[in-house]
């Protein structure tokens, strides 16, 4: 088989059942040569300002959940956002993401736009913004992109609307959740979306489905990682005999298998996968990865913004993590693009198209 070539669904599922390190291998090696043939052999940098733990959502497996009592809730001001975000702009990083639990008010979609319309006056309109704030009605969504945000990351968890339920209160809509991908793919975001993998119940082939998902939504980026429990969550309580080593394999796969299907669309080494093993990012941008996302978030703050257990580089300033990142980048043989917003290749081919359609028309 070359890497151009897609595999069937059995074959996927088969790829995430494997444990054999040789053959993983062989397929994270044709994953990268899809990677490089369509992406390049850059990743791009998106700076993360995690302002606020403050979320409505109650969700079964997350560590700033509404109903978790043990977790101290922040706020940064809109003075610390913007200095994060030229920062950023000054370390020549091309694009940041404004990541927050997720709120609908009035207040928060004025806060949102008030601040994407700061942080463009102070950076020459030059630094991407990626948002990642959960559910909005659709005005809300086309005010923020008309403030000037380009990219959207708003992860289903899993396509299994069965599975979905295990793993949230019954007050959380499945459909709603897929009706805001669809208006923010319309509206003319760059799309994202992403799931975790290993969660309790979740089958090889719920994982195989969730590959289509995103290929069916034509989505532009890919955001998704290993579960990992959190102490303080319903669900994390359940797990026993947490395998991190197989979370991670299992984890690298999925990525090459989306890299293989998807071919031009953005996807991230995610932090988690650093959880779980020290080199765990740069094994996923071998694996097929071509996004990192450096923490810009005041260290102060982030003991209170884990999600799961064990998530690294807590104590580690912004500075710090460039120059550490940059190591761990070059180590593989790639580079970082500087002063490139790295844009998904997918989206810039569906815009073309979208405006050819509309030429033609």
């Amino acid at each position: 088989m070359t890497p151009m070539q897609a595999y069937t669904d059995t074959e996927m599922a088969n790829w995430l059942e494997s444990t054999d390190p040789a053959q993983l291998a062989t397929l994270y090696q044709k994953a990268y040569a899809v990677k490089q043939q369509f992406v390049g052999n850059k990743v791009y940098y998106r700076g993360l300002i995690e302002f606020s733990n403050v979320c409505q959502k109650n969700c079964l497996y997350c560590g700033i959940r509404r109903g978790n009592t043990n977790v101290e809730r922040y706020e940064m001001n809109d003075t610390e956002i913007l200095e994060a975000a030229c920062w950023a702009h000054q370390q020549r990083y091309g694009s940041i993401v404004l990541q927050g639990g997720e709120r609908e008010t009035p207040a928060f979609t004025k806060r949102i736009e008030d601040l994407l319309n700061q942080i463009h006056a102070k950076t020459n309109n030059e630094l991407g913004i990626t948002l990642s704030l959960g559910e909005q009605s659709e005005s809300t969504y086309r005010r923020w992109l008309a403030a000037g945000a380009k990219r959207y990351l708003l992860r289903i968890e899993t396509s299994n609307p069965d599975l979905y339920s295990s793993i949230h209160p019954s007050d959380h809509d499945f459909d709603r959740r897929v009706a805001c991908l669809k208006t923010l793919h319309n509206l003319g975001w760059q799309t994202g979306t992403g799931v975790m993998i290993g969660l309790p119940g979740q089958t090889a082939m719920d994982l195989v489905k969730d590959i289509h998902f995103f290929k069916k939504l034509d989505v532009d980026m890919i955001g998704m990682g290993p579960y990992i429990p959190h102490n303080d969550t319903p669900l994390g309580q359940k797990v026993s005999n947490f395998d991190g080593a197989r979370q991670l394999q299992r984890a690298l796969t999925m990525i090459a298998l989306t890299r293989m299907q998807l071919r031009d669309v953005n996807i991230a080494a995610a932090t988690a996968l650093q959880a779980l093993n020290p080199q765990g990012r740069e094994r996923g941008i071998e694996a097929g990865a071509n996004i990192i996302m450096p923490n810009l978030t005041e260290t102060r703050y982030r003991t209170g913004y884990q999600l799961y257990n064990g998530k690294p580089c807590m104590d580690e300033n912004a500075g710090m993590c460039r120059f550490c990142l940059e190591g761990r980048i070059a180590s593989v043989g790639e580079s970082v693009g500087y002063g490139e917003q790295g844009d998904a290749p997918h989206f810039l081919r569906r815009i073309q198209h979208t405006q050819g359609n509309h030429s033609a028309a």
